[in-house]
């Protein structure tokens, strides 16, 4: 119940205010991931960027997820530093290396994420996000979700980047056993619009 009501919500500040967006492609030796990015006005200074994505692994595993992250950048000498935080939904179903686990689950996570762009002539930025949801958001098979990830970006046009990096989504199950759903390096591009 408590992951529709906040899918819902996340839709109606898309098709409201939307401005502007993004398409993330993700591959990795044993994943592949989309994620469809929008931008809102209506938080705050500044707005929020909205996004939805879904991965699928070599298991079969599949994760869907919608994300709301509200960032800015530092004031002063150090204008290459942007920095968010916000809130991610997990929702998908687990079926395991042999097949065996049909578990079905979700949770709520909160986030952060910060982004340095070096300053030279090179357009390189490095990036990393963790979100972490405890027991207490998880439902039904989930009793918990750790998602960490660093990447090193490269500015190919201003509206494409690319990137390299690493990743670990890690779901802690009901029965007490961590299961990884990603744990590996990926690379990917951006296009923005």
């Amino acid at each position: 119940m408590l992951r529709k009501a906040l899918i819902i919500t996340a839709s109606l500040f898309t098709f409201n205010n939307a401005s502007a967006g993004a398409i993330d492609f993700r591959l990795g030796s044993d994943m592949a991931e989309f994620t469809f990015l929008t931008q809102t006005a209506s938080f705050g200074y500044g707005g929020a960027d909205i996004g939805f994505g879904a991965l699928i692994n070599e298991h079969n595993d599949v994760i869907a997820n919608g994300s709301i992250l509200v960032s800015g950048s530092s004031t002063g000498d150090v204008k290459a530093l942007h920095f968010g935080v916000g809130a991610k939904v997990y929702a998908g179903t687990l079926e395991g290396p042999t097949g065996n686990l049909d578990l079905d689950g979700g949770a709520l996570a909160l986030g952060a994420k910060i982004r340095y762009v070096f300053p030279s002539s090179a357009p390189l930025a490095v990036l990393g996000e963790l979100y972490y949801a405890p027991e207490v958001t998880s439902l039904s098979d989930f009793a918990g979700v750790q998602e960490y990830r660093l990447a090193l970006e490269l500015e190919v046009t201003p509206s494409a980047r690319a990137y390299v990096g690493y990743r670990k989504l890690e779901i802690e199950l009901d029965n007490g056993f961590d299961y990884e759903v990603d744990d590996d390096f990926h690379v990917g591009v951006r296009f923005e619009f």
